[in-house]
């Protein structure tokens, strides 16, 4: 009998640069590829919100049916399971006689739990679940330091990665798959099956994103050779207005951080260097930084104290301040309409994710951790150490305190909306 791997997709939902994939495939003479909707995720949270909303689980529904459609050009398909992963793997290895399980390796507590729990359970059946890491534009092997010795200075992180580090070539795509012969593969859930929200089926989503590898490529590519890209490559911007929008795919592993990195450098043989091509590697960097400091902190960013042993604790109340400010009644025009784009798009750019999560904390003496649970709930390019590094920051309570003391709303204000029109243009 032939040797069968399973390969548990996660946040990685491409076939590009995907070494996980690429080993597998090496190693068995069929793979069995499974995606497990968690109904944990969708759960509601003890922040008055839920942990993924109408917007968020929409584009995540799009990139499975997308790794789902490209598996089956392949002659194959993508097995489509709801449920707890450490109960449903072990399951299917002994159903289908499977050899080993191939899992991207995460950072976040819970998502870590739910992979310690599913290698316990496999282990009991003498089966090895396989950790790799495909999330980052340096492997943790190829920094110039251990994880325990990473700056918590974000420059001199930068600094000492781009003049130390060395970016690997992407793995080559699979272009042949021998799957594993099932009768049902199971079927994508609907939008209404998964939320827990019940409003949340009356939301109106307005989004011109669409989730999948293909659409991240197509979108890469665009930006880098026209559209946007061209624009950009003949205007004098500022650095808020240069926003790539690639955050919602590299979220979900539609696309691969190396796959943007050497897809700039054709584009940069071709068109020389541009003031563009400089965000985007940091846009990059700033990813890498906050999933290696989960990997040395863990839990610390997720504490309403953060890094400070001198905070007091603020409560979490459901308040109407609080209910104002997620639905953008505040009041304060730019944080409105920043909060309504969130709100009906799932995406808003860095510096407007700064102004709103400033106003909260700075302007409404909130507790920072209800608006990081509230972008979790929100945001499609969500990721655990981005959204809450990013909001340990903006409250002060962050492990970079040179960053922490930079956040002023009233700067903030003048540099997103000098003029003050954007107000009007998002509301027209």
């Amino acid at each position: 009998m032939g040797k069968k791997n399973l390969v548990w997709f996660r946040n990685d939902l491409r076939l590009h640069d995907n070494e996980m994939l690429v080993e597998a495939i090496s190693k068995a003479d069929e793979i069995l590829p499974v995606y497990i909707f968690d109904p944990r995720q969708f759960e509601q949270t003890p922040y008055h919100s839920f942990k993924t909303g109408a917007t968020r689980a929409k584009f995540l529904i799009e990139s499975v049916s997308s790794l789902q459609q490209v598996l089956q050009q392949m002659g194959g398909n993508l097995l489509v399971l709801q449920g707890h992963p450490e109960e449903l793997l072990p399951e299917l290895v002994e159903k289908y006689e499977l050899t080993e399980v191939y899992h991207h390796r995460e950072v976040a507590s819970e998502e870590t739990a739910v992979s310690v729990k599913v290698e316990d359970a496999l282990w009991k059946l003498k089966v090895n679940l396989k950790h790799f890491i495909g999330h980052t534009l340096y492997n943790k092997e190829d920094l110039p330091f251990p994880i325990k010795d990473i700056p918590d200075v974000f420059t001199q992180f930068k600094k000492k990665t781009e003049r130390d580090a060395v970016v690997k070539p992407c793995f080559t795509t699979p272009t042949s798959i021998t799957f594993v012969s099932l009768e049902d593969w199971g079927e994508i859930p609907e939008l209404a099956e998964l939320l827990q929200d019940p409003a949340a089926s009356m939301l109106k989503i307005k989004t011109d994103f669409k989730g999948g590898e293909q659409e991240a490529l197509a979108h890469l590519h665009e930006y880098l050779h026209a559209g946007e890209g061209m624009m950009l490559a003949n205007a004098t911007l500022k650095k808020h207005e240069i926003v790539s929008k690639l955050s919602a795919w590299l979220a979900l592993g539609c696309l691969s951080p190396r796959e943007v990195y050497w897809k700039m450098k054709e584009a940069e043989a071709n068109y020389g260097v541009k003031p563009y091509f400089h965000q985007i590697i940091l846009g990059l960097l700033w990813r890498d930084y906050y999933r290696f400091m989960f990997k040395k902190y863990g839990n610390t960013f997720f504490k309403p104290q953060g890094f400070r042993k001198d905070g007091f604790s603020l409560r979490l109340e459901n308040t109407a301040a609080l209910q104002n400010w997620k639905e953008g009644q505040t009041g304060q025009p730019l944080v409105d309409a920043c909060m309504q784009e969130l709100n009906t798009t799932g995406y808003i750019n860095q510096i407007a994710r700064q102004l709103v999560a400033t106003y909260l904390v700075k302007e409404l003496g909130l507790n920072w951790v209800l608006g990081a649970a509230y972008f979790e709930e929100q945001l499609i390019d969500y990721c655990p150490a981005s959204n809450w590094g990013n909001w340990a920051a903006v409250a002060g309570v962050g492990n970079d305190q040179k960053l922490s003391n930079s956040f002023d709303f009233e700067k903030l204000l003048k540099f997103l909306d000098p003029k003050g029109t954007f107000a009007q243009v998002v509301r027209a």
